[in-house]
C-alpha cells in the first residue's frame, strides 16, 4: 500500500475573520470564510502553490472534527498536520496500527460530513495528525454546526 501523503495542515484560529485579513495582506487569496447559522465564521481554507491545503478553522468547530478536543480549554493555535490515505478501509488500519503501538488515537475513524473516511492521532510531542481517505459523495452531509 502506497504510504499517506501529507497534503494539509488546519490551524485552529481564535478569530477566523481576523486570521482571514492577516492572510489576505500577505498577499494570500483566501475565500470568504463560512458562517454558521448566527453568522460567525467558522472555516475557510486555500490551496498553495506547492498543493498543500491550509485551513483555518474556529475552536467550536475544531471539536465537531476532532472529539479528542472537545473538553479541551483552549484550541486557539493548535494546528494538525494532515494526511492523506488512498482509501477508507487505510484510515482505520492506520489508526488501528497506530494506537496499537502506544500512540493517542484523538478521534477514531468516522464518515465525516464532508464526504471522507477521517480520523486523528496524536504524536509523541502532543501534535494531532489526521488521516483522510478521498472523499466520496455518497457519504457527505451537510455540517453539524
Amino acid at each position: 500500500m502506497p504510504a499517506p501523503v501529507f497534503d494539509q495542515i488546519n490551524i485552529v484560529s481564535g478569530d477566523v475573520d481576523a486570521s482571514v485579513e492577516f492572510y489576505r495582506r500577505l498577499g494570500i487569496d483566501m475565500p470568504d470564510p463560512f458562517k454558521s447559522a448566527v453568522g460567525v465564521s467558522f472555516h475557510t481554507g486555500f490551496q498553495s502553490a506547492d498543493g498543500i491545503t491550509v485551513e483555518l478553522d474556529a475552536p467550536a468547530f475544531a471539536t465537531v472534527w476532532n472529539k479528542g478536543w472537545a473538553e479541551s480549554q483552549s484550541l486557539v493555535g493548535r494546528v494538525v498536520l494532515g494526511l492523506r490515505v488512498g482509501t477508507r478501509d487505510e484510515v482505520a488500519r492506520i489508526f488501528v496500527d497506530m494506537t496499537a503501538a502506544g500512540y493517542a488515537g484523538l478521534q477514531p475513524p468516522y464518515d465525516a460530513f464532508w464526504g471522507a473516511r477521517y480520523a486523528i492521532v496524536q504524536d509523541p510531542s502532543g501534535l494531532a495528525v489526521g488521516l483522510m481517505s478521498p472523499a466520496d459523495e455518497a457519504h457527505r452531509t451537510a455540517p453539524p454546526m
